[in-house]
């Protein structure tokens, strides 16, 4: 029985401004292994991805198992659904030696999730701008520091775009634009202390908030500590800090304003490798998916 086990990062997306477009690999993982072979029954999601893969190959089908290990939360904003999608294609990629390189594996993971934010930087690693599958990739310090303030409820992304008005006002429109470019500046040229004041967002995270009601305050907190910027992680619930120091005083501080008494608290930083195919892999925690 042939075996590969693939390690994908989390990622955080969107920014803030960056709706649908931006995003950074976080040295946060799932593993996902997958045995060629008769084995026992796999999630629609995993279907949808290996369907989507022999379509693409026009390789013969054949039956696998996949086993999903790690330590990236659900439905909370840090791109697990990728995770799987793209730890099943680079593993069928290399059981089926179909020699698909990484961008078209990226653009069969994308597709499968309708947008690139997430897909882009769990793919490539590093602070990711995707316009529409083309991708500018920029390495990432090891001293900015992610805080994740990770609360125990989760959101479904169709629900969090389905709260978005089908039209916004030009002004905020344009400061998204303008933010958002200030922040892809400061990543590409690592100049971190641009980033203060770049993570305001028009287009999204105001209507978002009836789901995650303490967002604000928590932002607001994370800032007066000294944080670069705080945003909610892709549609939510997790919300995410940016900082170059002190991030145990920041999560300290956005757990007090959140009053989330039973959330979480992550801090980690970048990962700039994106997804790598391992010989074997350890791992102590099992999602179910």
């Amino acid at each position: 029985m042939q075996q590969v086990t693939v390690r994908v990062p989390a990622s955080t997306s969107n920014l803030g401004p960056g709706f649908d477009c931006l995003g950074v690999a976080l040295s946060l993982y799932n593993k996902i292994t997958v045995s060629r072979g008769k084995g026992g029954a796999v999630s629609g999601m995993v279907r949808d991805a290996a369907r989507k893969f022999f379509a693409t190959t026009q390789c013969k089908a054949f039956e696998f198992s996949c086993d999903i290990r790690g330590d990236i939360p659900i439905a909370r904003g840090l791109g697990s659904s990728v995770t799987v999608r793209l730890g099943v294609l680079h593993a069928l990629n290399q059981i089926a030696r179909t020699n698909l390189t990484r961008h078209d594996l990226f653009t069969l993971c994308a597709e499968l999730e309708g947008h690139a934010d997430n897909s882009a930087p769990a793919s490539f690693g590093g602070f990711t701008l995707a316009r529409g599958l083309e991708i500018q990739h920029f390495n990432v310090s090891p001293q900015l520091r992610f805080v994740l303030l990770i609360p125990n409820f989760e959101i479904a992304t169709n629900e969090a775009r389905r709260l978005l008005p089908p039209k916004i006002a030009r002004t905020g429109a344009v400061r998204n634009v303008a933010n958002a470019s200030a922040i892809t500046a400061a990543f590409a040229t690592q100049d971190y202390e641009r980033l203060r004041g770049c993570f305001v967002d028009y287009l999204h995270q105001p209507f978002r908030k009836r789901l995650v009601p303490f967002l604000e305050d928590t932002i607001r907190s994370a800032e007066r500590k000294g944080a670069l910027g705080a945003f909610l992680s892709g549609s939510g619930s997790a919300i995410c800090a940016i900082t170059l120091r002190n991030p145990r005083k920041i999560a300290g501080a956005m757990m007090r304003a959140s009053r989330q008494k039973d959330a979480g608290i992550i801090v980690t930083w970048a990962d700039n490798q994106g997804v790598q195919v391992l010989k074997s892999a350890i791992c102590n925690l099992k999602l179910k998916i």
